[in-house]
């Protein structure tokens, strides 16, 4: 039961806008992101690259196609290759986007040996799954079986006192402040040995 409801964890996190198509890229846009990185001016911008401040203004705003004189002037401007100018940043990535949980405010997912709270749930494209989670288990008998998946794993308890079980380790005890970095697609499981039930900060990663 556990196993299968920590893949589901993974898998709708991975699924949640991660297979999104990527959108053409457009010049303009492309051009002004790669100024505003090095804080210049249009002015700024259109001096290193030896155009007129129009003229880079017009190529920013999509108010004309520039020709590849004016590409490679640009591009030798920003000091990058002429391809890199129509090469959108490495996996799409979004500069400066933030996401805040406020405590216990996350999505509930409850199972027979965890609660876990989801957090940052809405924001998409994620390459890490961050989870707070209630470890009810007392008993490696409460799991059917190891708990696997694709990625790495950090562990980091929050409360309480857990047993970390791991496939190729002996049981590993942990407390407040104490934490585990360990390969996803090793079995693991954990459980509490305090007599209240432990808390846990989980971090997967999706890819």
């Amino acid at each position: 039961m556990k196993d299968e409801n920590q893949k589901s964890l993974v898998q709708v996190a991975r699924e949640n806008g991660t297979q999104e198509e990527a959108e053409p890229l457009d010049l303009g846009v492309r051009v002004r992101e790669l100024r505003k990185a090095r804080n210049w001016t249009l002015e700024q911008a259109a001096t290193q690259a030896g155009l007129a401040r129009s003229t880079l203004s017009k190529i920013e705003n999509g108010q004309m196609s520039p020709t590849y004189d004016a590409l490679k002037k640009l591009a030798e401007g920003l000091e990058i290759s002429v391809p890199q100018l129509f090469t959108p940043p490495i996996k799409g990535q979004v500069n400066g986007r933030m996401i805040m949980t406020k405590q216990g405010q996350g999505a509930e997912r409850i199972t027979a040996t965890y609660e876990h709270e989801l957090l940052a749930e809405n924001l998409t494209k994620k390459t890490m799954l961050p989870y707070r989670a209630r470890v009810r288990a007392r008993s490696m008998d409460e799991f059917d079986g190891w708990v696997r998946h694709d990625g790495e794993e950090f562990l980091y308890v929050l409360t309480g006192v857990i047993k970390l079980y791991t496939e190729f380790y002996e049981p590993i005890e942990m407390r407040r402040g104490d934490s585990a970095y360990y390969d996803g697609a090793m079995g693991h499981n954990v459980i509490s040995v305090s007599e209240e039930d432990a808390n846990i900060l989980w971090v997967t990663s999706l890819v």
